[in-house]
């Protein structure tokens, strides 16, 4: 019986992993054809379908949440999918996804980092150390090894280092709220969707549904923002070793370099794995293994 659960615990971890592996390559196709914006208001429409649907499958068995605390929620999700994923996508479409993708992994650092006011969480040696290494891999990223200075499109640097203090803040702030994941998801696109909607018609205008526009918004918004994200909780929670099952997800970013390079015909500089090798090699020292892309 332990066997068996722990065989359906990896089994939906490496779904996770190898469907993480695919968003990098699906953002930079979905860009190619939409505005940011566009490619996410499409994205929360389906996420907020699935996640509605999931609910309605699963009321039985979760109990409902205090006004107070589906408020809070809500909100939460002015920060992700809103905020969070605004300016990932815009980051996106401004880096190689071979820059992008690693920066954006960095997030759990970030987590490490904010911990320590927002938690008393206080970081011990290990913990700068495992810092040091991963943002000496995001210095090699970004210079590619010419310490003279940036490679790549400042804006789109910076926007992609301030996703990671976003995601790693929405992760600290849902520690503290007691709803199932479902329920705090599905409440979060539903105050996010209708914002979404408001910003896109009044900047670049609602997105053309073609076939392929569709597509790319059902691909992020099932594999990024819905089905992985249920996969990873139920791995986690079948699983009697979290910490085994966890370090899987490092596998992701570099089964995404190749998909990068193989999909998106991106020719990798030798510093882009390198760089990711030192990132979760830092993350990996520092004990904080991330929970997403």
């Amino acid at each position: 019986m332990a066997w068996g659960r722990e065989s359906r615990a990896l089994s939906a971890a490496l779904a996770s992993v190898a469907l993480w592996s695919t968003v990098a390559t699906a953002f930079k196709l979905g860009l190619a054809q939409m505005a940011p914006v566009q490619l996410l208001f499409l994205a929360c429409i389906v996420s907020l379908v699935f996640f509605a649907a999931v609910r309605l499958v699963l009321w039985r068995g979760i109990a409902p949440m205090s006004n107070a605390v589906r408020w809070r929620v809500a909100a939460l999700g002015l920060v992700n999918p809103l905020a969070y994923y605004l300016i990932l996508f815009e980051a996106y479409d401004r880096l190689p996804a071979q820059v992008a993708q690693p920066l954006n992994y960095t997030w759990a650092i970030v987590v490490a980092l904010l911990a320590w006011p927002i938690l008393g969480q206080r970081l011990r040696w290990r913990g700068w150390l495992g810092i040091a290494i991963a943002y000496g891999g995001v210095t090699l990223l970004l210079t590619r090894g010419e310490l003279g200075g940036l490679a790549f499109d400042l804006t789109g640097v910076l926007l992609a280092l301030a996703s990671t203090v976003l995601w790693a803040g929405y992760w600290l702030a849902t520690v503290r709220v007691s709803a199932h994941p479902v329920q705090g998801m599905l409440a979060g696109f539903a105050l996010a969707t209708p914002a979404v909607a408001i910003v896109c018609a009044t900047t670049t205008g609602l997105p053309q549904l073609t076939p392929t526009n569709l597509a790319f918004g059902v691909w992020v918004g099932l594999v990024e923002m819905g089905i992985t994200f249920l996969l990873w909780q139920r791995a986690l929670s079948l699983t009697r070793h979290v910490g085994t099952i966890s370090q899987l997800i490092f596998l992701s970013p570099f089964l995404s370099l190749v998909l990068i390079a193989m999909v998106l015909g991106e020719e990798l500089h030798l510093s882009a794995p390198v760089a990711l090798g030192l990132i979760v090699l830092g993350l990996v020292v520092t004990g904080r293994p991330g929970a997403g892309p």
